[in-house]
């Protein structure tokens, strides 16, 4: 499966350049201060996306007025597109300059957001600030990743991604959560969007001051793999070798990313649908916001967990009945076999924890699948595919909630979650 170019494993690509091995050394355990200062950054990041999960789609029906789900729904879409292709372009940025320098980047693209979310004076305010948040979530979170994926070495990837997606959707989860309760006390704005004015500057702060640059891990671990993938070439390939190797020719790595791109697209629908659709049932805000935040916080917690587990009993079984466990969730919801709220409340538990059997096993496959020579810029098409998901499942939402009610966005999402996880039951091969 691997070949070597040369009996060192040394690569003729100038950012694997010699430097002193003795001083860097792969582990969690060796670079656990980092690894524990990049969770906390992540969490962070993960707010910043948490402080729109409750409150925004409300502001643009009852702040703005607006009345059509194509033109509501567009500021996810906006998210979504924007940072799809950041997310394609952050792995070759990180191989050129430093993941460090590239998260710093992050953190300043996203510096405008909370103050446009809560003083914006029209609903053009509000998709820019969405521009500039998929920058920002494009280049943060994909630096977290690759510098935890990093530090930690082969052994511990799926222990790593556990830990920074749960991190991230923890403060998704809990932000969604918190602006709920102060939209429902205080109103729609300015008071929610205070918590990403905190996060903002101190994500910043953190990363220009503490955190420390992991590319030397990556160049480290390169030397020890002796091979390159399915006979290519050994020296480092361009992006649109990456691009197609990780969509199309390899079959783990497609399945993969059009698993990735469906639960995304089960978030973007639950994201615009879920605060409009339980308010027409009749559940207060307070309840929208637990249905909103339990979603993310059992997805992000849950991690801790299934993280490790796909170290241990491989990627495909948690990836296949982590669709099939969102299926169900998506069934409770669509048919409502309780009362709003806890139906609601249920499958939205059902979502996240097949959410998080997924996510970890997902990113680890991608992981385990591409050399580490060319393993940030696959992971960077992997999360293209995955956050497209956000903008084709609000226009999707968007267009089925205007034909046919907000409820057949659900059912409809269950149907392409399911077919996923057969698609990825039948091409894919485990790859730990």
């Amino acid at each position: 499966m691997y070949r070597a170019d040369d009996q060192t494993g040394m690569f003729p690509d100038p950012l694997f350049k010699s430097y002193n091995v003795e001083s860097i050394k792969l582990g969690l355990k060796e670079n656990w201060k980092q690894f524990t200062l990049l969770v906390l950054v992540n969490m962070m990041v993960g707010g910043m996306v948490g402080l729109e999960r409750t409150v925004v789609p409300l502001i643009g029906t009852e702040t703005f007025h607006i009345g059509s789900d194509i033109v509501l729904f567009s500021f996810i879409i906006a998210f979504g597109v924007v940072k799809a292709f950041t997310n394609l372009v952050s792995g070759v940025l990180a191989d050129k300059h430093t993941r460090r320098k590239v998260l710093i980047w992050g953190w300043l693209a996203g510096l405008p957001v909370p103050f446009m979310l809560a003083w914006g004076p029209d609903w053009n305010w509000i998709l820019l600030a969405n521009i500039l948040l998929g920058i920002s979530q494009g280049l943060a979170w994909s630096m977290t990743v690759n510098m935890k994926i990093d530090l930690v070495g082969p052994e511990k990837r799926g222990f790593a991604m556990g830990l920074n997606e749960a991190a991230g959707y923890g403060g998704v989860g809990l932000t969604a959560l918190l602006t709920g309760y102060l939209a429902s006390h205080y109103g729609l704005r300015p008071q929610p969007f205070y918590i990403g004015i905190i996060y903002t500057f101190v994500g910043l702060l953190l990363s220009i001051f503490v955190i420390k640059d992991t590319r030397k891990h990556a160049q480290l671990e390169a030397r020890q793999v002796k091979t390159t993938l399915s006979g290519e070439k050994a020296h480092k390939p361009n992006l649109l070798w990456v691009f197609r190797e990780t969509s199309l020719r390899n079959r783990n790595l497609f399945s993969v990313s059009q698993a990735g791109l469906i639960n995304n697209l089960n978030d973007g629908m639950s994201w615009g649908v879920f605060p409009l659709l339980f308010l027409s049932l009749g559940v207060g805000l307070e309840g929208v916001s637990w249905i909103k935040a339990v979603y993310p916080i059992v997805w992000g917690t849950g991690q801790i967990i299934t993280g490790p587990l796909t170290d241990k009993l491989g990627r495909k079984p948690l990836i296949v009945w982590g669709m099939f466990v969102q299926v169900a969730g998506h069934i409770l919801i669509g048919l409502q076999l309780f009362n709003p709220l806890t139906s609601g409340l249920l499958g939205s538990i059902l979502l996240g924890l097949g959410t998080a059997m997924v996510y970890p096993a997902l990113l680890a496959a991608v992981s385990d699948a591409a050399h580490p020579v060319w393993r940030a810029s696959s992971l960077g098409v992997y999360r293209f595919w995955r956050d497209m998901g956000y903008a084709i499942g609000a226009l999707m939402a968007s267009i089925v909630g205007s034909y046919f009610g907000l409820m057949w966005a659900v059912h409809l999402a269950g149907m392409v979650t399911l077919v996923s996880g057969i698609v990825v039951w039948v091409r894919m091969k485990e790859t730990r």
